[in-house]
Order: C-alpha cells, then structure tokens, then sequence
C-alpha cells in the first residue's frame, strides 16, 4: 500500500467557479417559512450566500486544514484520503476517528491535538469516508459502511502498521466502527460510539424507512406524541431520497453550490443541538467550510450513495457469537438527541435488547450536544474516551 502526503490546496479557478455560480442562484420566491416549516428558508439562506460571497475565505480555511499532516492511498480501488496527527508521547495508542453524513473529517478537528496531548495519548487517523471530500473520485460500486470497515482494518494494520487500535465514531462512522469491532474485534483495543446503531439498520423491506415503519402507539398522546413524531420527521426525507434516489438529487445539488448550501446546513440545524438557531452550534464559516469540501470535490453524489449501497447491499455477519460486537465498547450519549420516551438514557439503554449485541464496558450520558456530537461537545467526547482507553490500558 502506498501512502504518500497530501496538502489541501484548491485551484483559483475553483474558489471563482463558486462565487460565480452563487451569484447567478435564481432563488425561490419563498413565503410563510421563517420558521421552516417547509425546509430551509429562502431568506436565511440568501444571507448565508452573500456571506460565501462577500466575507467567507476558502484560503484561511485551507491554511488551517493543513496545520494537520494529511495523506492519501488507494485501497482495493478506493481512494481514502485521511489526517495522522502522531501523539509525540511514548506508548500512544492509535485511534481511527470517523464521521458520518453530512459531516466530514473537519468535524473532528477539535479532538484530535486533545486526544494527542492528553493522558492516556493517542495516533490520531482521521479518514474521510470513501466517496466523502477528498477520498475521490470513487468510482467503485457497492462501498459502504461494512465493506469501509475492511478499508479501515487494511489502512490502520497494513498501511500504518498498528497491529492493534481503537475506534470512534458517530452517525454512518459509528456503524462503520461498530463492524470494527464485530468482525476484527482481535485488532481493536476497543471501540467508543456516539451512536448505538443497529448492525441490522437497513436489513428489512423497507430500507429507506429506518424506523422500519414503526407508527407512534396511539396511547402516546399530547407533547409527547409530538416530540417522537418531530423526531421521526428530522431522519425521514434524507434517508428516503439518499437510499433510493441519490442521483437524481445529485443532478441539482451538484450543479449549484447555493442549493448544496441549503440541502445540508437544514439537517445541521434540524440534527444539532440547536434549539432551531444552527449558527448557535456552527459558525457560518464551519457551514460554509462543510460546503466547500463537498462542492470542491465533487463529492455529493458519492457521499449520498453511500446510503444506496447500505440498502442495496445488505449486512451479513462475520460470526454468530454473542455479543456480536466483541470488542470492549463505551457508548456517550448527548442530551440534544435524547428519546423525549426515555427518562434515563443510559439506564434504558443498559437493560435494552439492543444493549446485548455489545461488549459493553462503559455508557455516559452528557446533559447537551446533538448528532455532530465530536464537534459539538468535543470535551465531553475526548473525556469518555480517555475515560475508556485509559481504564483498558
């Protein structure tokens, strides 16, 4: 495997391509939607624009990015672009860190030189998943998260040479992480998830569904009943579209950054901890920033595909042990995603039949912080996982 250093460094023509396209959005004649009833509204969208415009700046952003030492590979066909930040501490133990959609690596950012610096310290590899930012062109079908899990075990024993590691990872990484420690549960030292998802999440029917088309009992009544239906409503249309027709959603998004912009920064302000202000959580830099790696690469299409191949290509388990998930695991769980059913997260999810497919070791709970938990509570999620290697080590 040959691994050789990458630096982000986009053309000039790019950035100008960009505010070209933007200048030209033909905007929607939008009403009645400031409080967005009906998606992202025009308005709050046209000031984000004539910030990308007139303020946001590519390079500054670039010039951070490569504070860190990236590189790139290919493996089995797949481009895998990541960030190894080398802990100058003795006896460090090596993490793979990975994120999910529609994040990318630069959502990890403020975890890595903690992770680094601190006790017990960590290698840190921050990939980007395959298809996502610069881990393109892909253009090998059937990738997804399980077969990533693969890539991820070559990349880490073979192309880095850490015969053992751990995981972390939340949203699709935390499935991602969750088949680490299913199938090389030998290789990890542990694994840590920000999400429990089930290993079975698209094996059924009704793929683009993944509430498997559960309804609300009819005895939950009142704020309650709401607050699960709202809940239901912000994971429904992306999986829907992203599982069964990803291309035909690329066609726009990838023709203009403006609706690209719009498409995403509605699941950060609908999945963060945001209380309905997105830029409460995420600055508009770090919006427009998550934009930018995804326009400059071309990368939407292949990042929602990645939904399509998990329902096209169903999981199969590596064994039948139980629990499945061998590995030592740890489990953080964020207030900002809480169930409104559940009182007590961690007691609910310990006596749980969901909780028997894990190793279990260690299960937190943090009173804030929502779906982009390693950039939203960076210190609470470095903390459960000192937390669980130190204790292993």
């Amino acid at each position: 495997m040959h691994i050789e250093p990458f630096t982000v460094a986009i053309p000039d023509e790019a950035i100008d391509d960009v505010k070209r396209r933007l200048k030209a959005t033909r905007f929607p004649d939008d009403f009645a939607n400031d409080d967005w009833k009906y998606g992202t509204p025009t308005a709050y969208l046209k000031s984000l624009v004539d910030y990308w415009i007139e303020e946001y700046d590519w390079r500054a952003a670039e010039r951070e990015m490569n504070t860190f030492s990236h590189f790139r590979t290919e493996i089995d066909g797949v481009p895998v672009h990541f960030i190894h930040h080398k802990s100058r501490k003795k006896n460090a133990i090596p993490i793979i860190v990975s994120h999910g959609w529609p994040w990318c690596y630069w959502d990890m950012r403020h975890i890595i030189k903690p992770l680094a610096e601190g006790k017990p310290a960590f290698d840190v590899i921050v990939p980007s998943l395959p298809g996502f930012g610069f881990s393109t062109p892909l253009r090998v079908p059937g990738v997804n998260w399980w077969r990533t899990a693969d890539l991820w075990q070559k990349l880490m024993t073979e192309g880095l040479g850490y015969p053992k590691y751990a995981a972390s990872g939340g949203d699709w990484g935390a499935l991602v992480t969750s088949q680490l420690g299913h199938k090389y549960a030998a290789s990890l030292h542990g694994i840590h998830l920000m999400h429990a998802i089930p290993l079975t999440l698209f094996n059924h029917e009704r793929p683009w569904d993944i509430t498997g088309g559960a309804l609300v009992p009819p005895s939950v009544t009142g704020e309650l009943r709401e607050a699960v239906h709202a809940r239901q409503r912000r994971i429904a249309s992306h999986v829907a579209v992203q599982v069964l027709d990803p291309m035909t959603l690329a066609n726009g998004l990838n023709d203009s950054p403006a609706g690209l912009l719009s498409w995403l920064v509605e699941r950060r302000r609908a999945w963060g901890d945001t209380h309905g202000d997105v830029e409460s959580r995420f600055p508009r830099e770090h919006l427009i920033t998550t934009t930018m790696i995804y326009w400059l690469t071309g990368s939407f299409h292949t990042s929602a595909r990645y939904y399509a191949e998990a329902a096209h290509n169903p999981w199969k388990p590596s064994h039948d042990r139980m629990p499945a998930v061998e590995a030592p695991v740890a489990v953080t769980f964020l207030g900002g995603e809480k169930d409104p059913a559940v009182a007590d997260s961690v007691a609910a999810f310990k006596g749980s039949e969901r909780a028997k497919v894990y190793n279990l070791r260690q299960v937190t709970a943090h009173p804030t912080g929502g779906h982009f938990g390693h950039y939203e509570e960076p210190e609470a999620v470095v903390a459960a996982i000192r937390s669980m290697f130190g204790a292993s080590r």
